[in-house]
């Protein structure tokens, strides 16, 4: 749930047209009366029908309440997105998509006389898997010469980035978890190898910008001296676009990106392993799947074609850009990839540290988790205790389904390989003794080749 003060949503609190609350349980956002001019035009213009049904905003309805605060205008209650996430837990094909469907609705708005006067990557969220803004109050009337005043952020939060995870390293969009408010040019510029100082787009809208900001950074600008007519601000986002289509990662073989190529199953134990997955559903009956782990989404699949709401979690980011991509070709609209390092996850940032949530703030009550081939990672790669690894599981679900690997198989020796064996107690008793503490194991069953153990367990 998000974080809240007197029921408000403090991911809200920075915009002054209004925020988000609760009230009874239900997410409503109260509109200002500082913003009813562009609220109503908004409506009014037919950009909301537009962007409603070309899926590309949140839809909302007025509800007739009591004003929850002074200067009320509107009171709307937006639809819920299922799962809350954030850039820095997007793969890279994720990220992008969101990039061009900020740059489409920018398009889209300037046709009804509005723009968008913020781009940040927080206010997209993904929908059955397809990225959509969830900021009814981001417009603003267009004013005729007035340059675009989200330029600025739609580099800092998107082309930068996907620039860095294109020609540097897919893993830099990790630099989002420290800059809550993009990753600042002069870092992105400092970073990208030399030869992108001769792709026109990228030299255009981050080293040049960068060097204008820095340039610019301690004089004043005033607005009337820097006209930009609606063609030249239909150019610069046709730049920013071919910017952006231009960018590719592509996917190479990683250390758990061919995981199946070389599990220790056979393909008979590997089908038993998904029926036995699939049986647990019916006696589970959960409202969500956390799938911890997931690797291209084998297993989330199970759960995602059964209509049940899964966030698809990796630690490798070839396998959650293959995920995506797949549920993209197959329209898989239950399943959510995203990157996770489950010994490091997604904490509380921004202001007071409650402007973005933790993982732990966005589990829902009847979560099952699912954590296939993971005990011995966390384990041995990470010197996580049995113990704490349950009361980690307890504290995010009610159930629990898990998959012990005994020491003698092959994944677990090739964690053992380089390294001393320190690991007396990774044992499947003591791995039942410390479950059994804050879990009931309700049904056990052996792969019988391979040695693995799959659980169904329920809190107590």
């Amino acid at each position: 749930m998000e974080k809240i003060y007197n029921n408000n949503i403090k991911a809200s609190f920075r915009d002054r047209c209004g925020f988000l609350f609760y009230k009874n349980g239900v997410l409503l956002r109260q509109i200002n009366n500082s913003y009813k001019d562009e609220y109503d035009h908004l409506m009014n213009s037919g950009l909301y029908q537009a962007l409603v049904k070309k899926n590309l905003l949140i839809p909302h309805e007025e509800i007739q309440d009591t004003a929850y605060h002074g200067e009320v205008y509107r009171i709307i209650r937006p639809e819920r997105v299922p799962f809350i996430s954030y850039p820095y837990e997007w793969c890279f094909s994720q990220l992008k998509d969101a990039s061009l469907v900020t740059l489409k609705i920018q398009r889209i708005a300037l046709g009804y006389g509005m723009s968008l006067k913020d781009s940040s990557a927080y206010n997209i969220q993904f929908r059955n898997n397809k990225p959509l803004l969830i900021d009814t109050l981001s417009f603003e009337k267009y004013e005729e010469g007035r340059p675009w005043a989200a330029y600025r952020q739609f580099c800092q939060h998107f082309l930068g980035p996907l620039a860095l995870m294109s020609y540097t390293d897919v893993r830099l969009n990790q630099l989002l978890r420290i800059y809550i408010d993009g990753i600042p040019l002069d870092l992105v510029s400092a970073l990208l190898p030399f030869g992108t100082h001769f792709k026109f787009s990228t030299f255009l809208h981050i080293h040049i910008h960068a060097k204008s900001q820095s340039y610019f950074a301690d004089k004043a600008i005033k607005v009337k001296d820097s006209k930009t007519s609606r063609l030249s601000l239909l150019g610069l986002i046709g730049s920013l676009e071919s910017a952006v289509k231009a960018l590719r990662w592509k996917v190479k073989n990683t250390q758990w990106g061919d995981y199946y190529d070389k599990a220790s199953y056979t393909i008979e134990e590997f089908e038993l392993k998904k029926r036995i997955v699939r049986g647990f559903i019916e006696k589970i009956g959960p409202k969500s799947v956390w799938d911890f782990g997931a690797n291209v989404g084998v297993f989330s699949r199970i759960y995602g074609e059964r209509n049940i709401p899964t966030v698809s979690f990796d630690v490798d980011p070839a396998c959650v850009e293959k995920n995506y991509l797949e549920c993209i070709r197959n329209n898989e609209i239950n399943i959510l990839p995203l990157f996770l390092d489950l010994t490091n996850p997604s904490p509380a940032i921004g202001w007071e540290n409650e402007e973005r949530m933790s993982l732990f703030e966005r589990f829902h009550p009847n979560n099952l988790i699912l954590a296939l081939a993971l005990i011995h990672h966390l384990a041995i790669s990470n010197n996580l205790p049995f113990e704490r690894i349950a009361v980690f599981f307890r504290r995010l679900c009610n159930a629990l389904i898990i998959e012990f690997v005994p020491k003698d198989d092959p994944q677990v020796q090739r964690l053992l390989m380089n390294r001393k064996d320190i690991f007396p107690d990774y044992t499947q008793e003591a791995f039942e003794k410390w479950f059994g503490k804050y879990f009931s194991i309700k049904e056990s069953t052996e792969l019988l080749t391979c040695g693995r153990t799959l659980y169904l367990m329920q809190g107590k």
